[in-house]
């Protein structure tokens, strides 16, 4: 398998990880429940797949939010945590420009730059979390706090 820059980071950490490969049918709109539908092919609770959602303040600000399958992210709280009037989802067509990552491979480690993570506090009750290894088909399996480490983030509660 082949080094992701999520993998590269997390080996520079000395970060403890699996990867999980699973059958990657294109699917990625989010209308239809993609991370949900990773949790059922990996055979793993829904509550430990972590999706991640590029957002864009009303600055022009980039800012990336962790939310769990079962959950959306509260957009209201979103705005609170980035101090934010406006959070607005990054278009798919800007998405790859701007973080190197394609929906459905975008994961919050190893982007094109670093932008401020919010990860939401559901993850710290998980022994282990799922996300994006950085493509499709491939999720990194880790502890929820050395993802926090790794990704400088702060936890906050993003519920909806």
């Amino acid at each position: 398998m082949k080094k992701t820059n999520a993998m590269r980071i997390l080996d520079g950490l000395k970060i403890a990880y699996e990867a999980a490969e699973y059958d990657d049918d294109g699917e990625h709109k989010l209308e239809h429940g993609a991370a949900g539908m990773t949790a059922e092919k990996l055979g793993i609770n829904p509550a430990q797949v972590f999706k991640t959602i590029v957002m864009r303040t009303e600055s022009k600000e980039t800012v990336v939010f962790c939310q769990n399958a079962l959950n959306e992210i509260n957009l209201k709280k979103a705005r609170n945590a980035c101090g934010a009037k406006e959070v607005t989802p990054v278009k798919q067509e800007e998405l790859l420009a701007l973080t190197g990552y394609v929906r459905g491979g975008c994961s919050p480690l190893g982007m094109k730059r670093s932008f401020r993570t919010f990860i939401d506090q559901s993850a710290l009750e998980q022994e282990k979390i799922y996300v994006s290894a950085g493509q499709r088909g491939l999720q990194l399996c880790l502890a929820p706090s050395d993802l926090v480490k790794a990704c400088d983030a702060q936890v906050i509660d993003l519920k909806l």
